[in-house]
């Protein structure tokens, strides 16, 4: 835009306020215009009709007074039939926002916990639209859109706010972790209880085996060597046994089985004492 020899340029997205002898005359649009300002007639000043942003910190406290600072973003702009309210009536339109955003998020922000302000914040940027156009538009101004782009806790509360955050956390998975181990437990108990169950099945089964063969081993003894008694034959397996047992303690170095007592009559004694626990418990 220019001035030379009374021509004047609008450019585009802007509107040019014409005077004539300090009295508004009119709006000019994009263009250019003949301004003889012999006659009076000049430009008093430009007006953009682009969207402008202004982003306004405001720092206030919660309702459980913890300060925060609130930063509002407020997008406007002014159309071409209001220029004359947006040039004459607002001298300060940037300052007179965010005197009007100050006072909502103010008046707002105190009622509210600090989670709540997190959580609320488009109430709140709808708040601040809603004063914004019924304040803006007597001056002839267009509130496009509010937002409530950041809230900045004091850096004491924000550190706070993530310890609390990380033990909550921490305890959850404490709690998972324990019943992971709780699980792990009554698995292995059971397993435990199933491994101790078979082992006792294998034991009787093994017993029995022992049993079976030795009645066997009686009955074919008896059969094969005629007036040979069942006791002698028993007490001829018992240090048949003993042998065998002795056979393998020497025959391994790493045993720790203990035999008491350790003289070859001693299987004699073991019969007669195994013997006589049998009789005794046939007794009672």
């Amino acid at each position: 835009m220019g001035n030379t020899f009374g021509c004047y340029q609008v450019d585009q997205s802007t509107v040019a306020v014409k005077e004539r002898f300090g009295k508004f005359e009119g709006v000019l649009g994009p263009g250019c215009y003949c301004v003889p300002w012999c006659i009076g007639i000049n430009i008093r000043g430009i007006l953009s009709l682009r969207v402008q942003q202004l982003d306004v910190r405001c720092v206030t406290k919660t309702k459980e007074n913890v300060f925060v600072t609130v930063v509002a973003s407020v997008q406007y702009r002014c159309h071409a039939d209001t220029a004359e309210d947006a040039f004459y009536k607002l001298s300060q339109p940037r300052e007179q926002i965010k005197a009007y955003v100050f006072d909502v998020v103010r008046a707002s922000v105190p009622l509210m916990l600090l989670d709540d302000v997190f959580e609320q914040k488009n109430d709140i940027a709808n708040s601040v639209k809603e004063e914004l156009e019924k304040a803006m538009k007597t001056y002839g101004y267009e509130i496009v859109k509010t937002l409530i782009v950041d809230i900045e806790p004091d850096p004491t509360v924000k550190q706070a706010m993530n310890e609390i955050n990380a033990a909550a956390r921490m305890r959850l998975a404490t709690l998972e972790k324990a019943e992971a181990e709780k699980i792990l437990l009554v698995k292995r108990a059971e397993a435990e209880a199933e491994s101790k169950y078979l082992s006792g099945v294998g034991i009787a089964r093994q017993r029995q085996a022992i049993v079976d063969g030795l009645r066997d081993s009686v009955m074919a003894f008896t059969d094969s060597v005629p007036g040979t008694s069942t006791t002698e034959v028993m007490d001829m397996v018992l240090v048949t046994q003993y042998f065998d047992t002795m056979r393998d303690i020497g025959a391994n170095s790493k045993k720790s089985t203990i035999f008491i007592p350790h003289g070859v009559g001693g299987a004699r004694d073991a019969a007669d004492q195994i013997r006589k626990g049998l009789l005794s418990g046939k007794d009672c």
